[in-house]
C-alpha cells in the first residue's frame, strides 16, 4: 500500500545509544523517507547522539526534546508545538516512556498515535506505570508488539484484550560482508571454530551461559573460541568469569562494533544466549548471514526459527542445554548446513525490512482513515489547544 505522498510521521525514543529499538527507529524512519514520507525523529537532548549518526544524510529531520523529570508536562506541551511545528501526521513512540510522552502530545496535538512496545516489561513492575501506559493507548492509539509473547505479556500486564495489541515482525535490512577480518584479528587459525554473539553487555542477553557453555566443551574442542560483539556493564565480570574458567584466552570481548556483518562472516556458529528477548535483531542478521545458530527460547525466537527446522532452539539459563546443542552441530557439519538453508529462506521471506515498512505503513493509513471520521474529528477538535 502507497504512503500518502505529503505523510509526515514523528518517531519518538528515550534512548539513542546503538541498540535494538534504536535501530528499528533509524531503519525504519530512513526507509519510510525513501519511499516519499517526511519523518522527524525526536531524541532526548543529553544523548550521545548515535541514532542522529545513523540517520545523517539520509534526510530525516532531527529534533531534541528535554525530559528532566519523571513527570514534566512542560516536556509533552514542548513534543505537542514540534508536531504542530512539522505538520505531524502520526506520531510513533518506542518503548515506555515516549510511549506516555509521545500520548499526551498526540492529545494536544490531535494526531494520531502508534506505540510499539520492543521486549522491555520494566513498566510491569509498578502500577502507575501500567496505569499510565493504559491511558497512553486509551486515545486514538495503536499498541504494537514485536513478538506474541510480548502481546500477551502487554494484554495481561494491562488488562486490555488482545486483541487491541498487533504483532508487526522485526526486520532488518542485512547486506553481507565482502571481506571479514577478525578471525585474524584474533590469531584464529585454520582448524580453529568461532562462536559469535551479538548483544551490549547486560544481565539479561545472558553472555554468562554461553561462556560456561564454552567451558563445558573447552577439553573436547580445544580450537573453539567465543567472540561477544557489544558494550555494557558486565564487561569486566565476564572476562573473570572466562578466566576463572581457565578459558580467558578463547574469550574475545569485542567491544561495539559497526562491522556486524563482518562479525557474523567469521562464525563458525551464530549463538544466542538471552534470557529474555521480542524478536532480536541479531537473530535475523545471522539468518542472513547464514550461519548455523543455537538461540534460547525466548520471545519470537522459537517462531522465527520455524520451531526448530530454521535453527536449534534450548530453554534459556541453561547453559548445559546450550553446550550440547553447540557440540551438536559443531560435529555434524550436514545438519548445521540444512539449517542454514532454511534460516536464509525464512529470512528472505518474512524478515526483510519491506516486510516491516509495508505492515506499520498499513497501520498508519487506517489511523488516518479513521482520523478523517465525523467522530474522531469531533473528538479531535475537544483536545486542550495548548
Amino acid at each position: 500500500m502507497p504512503l500518502p505522498s505529503a505523510l509526515c510521521v514523528a518517531h519518538l525514543i528515550e534512548s539513542d545509544g546503538p541498540g535494538g529499538a534504536e535501530r528499528i527507529v533509524a531503519d525504519l524512519a530512513a526507509t519510510l523517507q525513501r519511499e516519499g514520507a517526511h519523518n522527524v525523529v525526536f531524541l532526548p537532548a543529553n544523548g550521545e547522539g548515535w541514532l542522529a549518526r545513523q540517520l545523517a544524510g539520509s534526510g530525516v529531520a532531527i529534533e531534541h526534546y528535554r525530559l528532566d523529570s519523571p513527570f514534566s508536562p512542560a516536556c509533552a506541551r514542548s513534543l505537542s508545538a514540534a508536531f504542530r511545528r512539522h505538520a505531524i501526521d502520526i506520531a510513533h513512540s518506542h518503548e515506555f516512556t515516549m510511549a506516555v510522552y509521545a500520548a499526551w502530545a498526540s492529545w494536544y496535538a490531535g494526531v494520531p498515535h502508534v506505540i510499539t512496545m520492543h521486549g522491555s516489561r520494566y513498566y510491569a513492575g509498578r502500577l502507575r506505570r501500567r496505569i499510565a501506559l493504559r491511558m497512553a493507548i486509551a486515545h486514538r492509539a495503536r499498541m504494537v508488539a514485536v513478538s506474541h509473547q510480548l502481546a500477551d505479556h502487554i494484554s495481561r500486564d494491562l488488562r486490555v484484550r488482545r486483541s487491541r495489541i498487533a504483532m508487526i515482525r522485526n526486520g532488518v535490512r542485512f547486506a553481507p560482508a565482502d571481506t571479514s577480518t577478525l578471525r585474524d584479528e584474533l590469531s584464529l587459525g585454520p582448524n580453529d571454530r568461532l562462536l559469535v554473539c551479538l548483544g551490549n553487555l547486560y544481565p539479561v542477553k545472558g553472555h554468562r551461559h554461553a561462556i560456561e557453555a564454552l567451558a563445558t566443551l573447552a577439553d573436547r574442542h580445544p580450537g573453539l573460541h567465543l567472540a561477544i560483539a557489544g558494550r555494557g556493564e558486565l564487561a569486566d565480570s565476564l572476562a573473570g568469569q572466562a578466566r576463572a574458567h581457565g578459558i580467558g584466552e578463547r574469550v574475545h570481548l569485542l567491544g561495539l562494533r559497526a562491522d556486524v556483518a563482518a562479525v557474523l562472516a567469521a562464525a563458525d556458529l551464530f549463538v544466542l544466549p538471552s534470557l529474555s528477548e521480542g524478536l532480536p535483531l541479531a537473530l535475523l542478521e545471522a539468518m542472513f548471514a547464514g550461519r548455523a545458530i543455537v538461540a534460547t527460547d525466548v520471545g519470537e525466537v522459537r517462531s522465527t526459527l520455524d520451531n526448530g527446522r530454521a535453527g536449534v532452539v534450548v530453554p534459556p539459563g541453561d547453559a548445559a542445554a546450550l553446550a550440547a546443542a553447540i557440540h551438536a552441530l559443531l560435529t555434524d557439519p550436514a545438519r548445521a548446513r540444512a539449517l542454514v538453508r532454511l534460516a536464509r529462506e525464512r529470512a528472505a521471506a518474512e524478515y526483510d525490512i519491506s516486510n516491516m515498512v509495508r505492515a506499520y505503513g498499513s497501520m498508519y493509513h487506517g489511523l488516518l482513515a479513521d482520523a478523517r471520521t465525523p467522530a474522531a474529528a469531533l473528538a479531535a477538535g475537544a483536545a486542550p489547544n495548548s
